[in-house]
């Protein structure tokens, strides 16, 4: 049960954003916009890694579930695979590029002030692009910000991952701007 009265039984963010539509929706289009733009040169995969890898720190279990099934669904690989890569991506087979962006992701989940120019540095030499470290960098900022908004609020959320899992290719299909998902 959340802390306040939603008037709903929604899971996660989706309770808060029915509550609100009217934050709903920027918050919706914000996501589609950073997670689902055809006009990005990381892959959808990566962009819901880099919000899974900030969720997972900031202990976020609806986001970093959410959208951990998301991520595998788009990169194609299992829940186990996620796991390993919250966990400990500079261990994985991960691009050095996409180990570089999700460091700074995780500086950016501690605070903005703890990305290093050497971080900035090191993704470039891996081939980050400015437009690909600033939406790492706005992606990780963002996901604090929803985490915060579903935690912060005590929503509940379906402990059953596989849950996720199933929803994940209608979430893929739909994005993230289906406002009937709020009514």
């Amino acid at each position: 049960m959340a802390y306040i009265d939603l008037k709903n039984e929604l899971p996660g963010i989706r309770g808060p954003m029915a509550y609100r539509p009217e934050t709903a929706r920027p918050l919706n289009e914000l996501a589609e916009v950073l997670l689902r733009d055809d006009d990005n040169t990381l892959t959808r995969g990566e962009r819901e890694l880099i919000g899974t890898y900030v969720s997972y720190l900031n202990d976020c279990f609806f986001c970093q579930n959410v959208h951990g099934a998301l991520a595998g669904h788009y990169l194609e690989c299992n829940r186990d695979k996620i796991d390993v890569l919250k966990k400990d991506f500079a261990a994985s087979d991960l691009s050095s590029k996409m180990k570089a962006l999700l460091a700074i992701a995780g500086s950016v989940q501690k605070g903005g002030k703890q990305v290093a120019l050497q971080q900035i540095e090191a993704a470039r030499e891996e081939g980050a692009t400015d437009r690909e470290i600033h939406d790492t960098v706005l992606i990780a900022a963002a996901f604090c910000m929803f985490n915060r908004y579903v935690d912060g609020l005590g929503t509940w959320a379906p402990q059953d991952r596989q849950f996720y899992i199933n929803r994940a290719p209608q979430r893929a299909a739909e994005g993230y701007l289906d406002f009937d998902l709020y009514k």
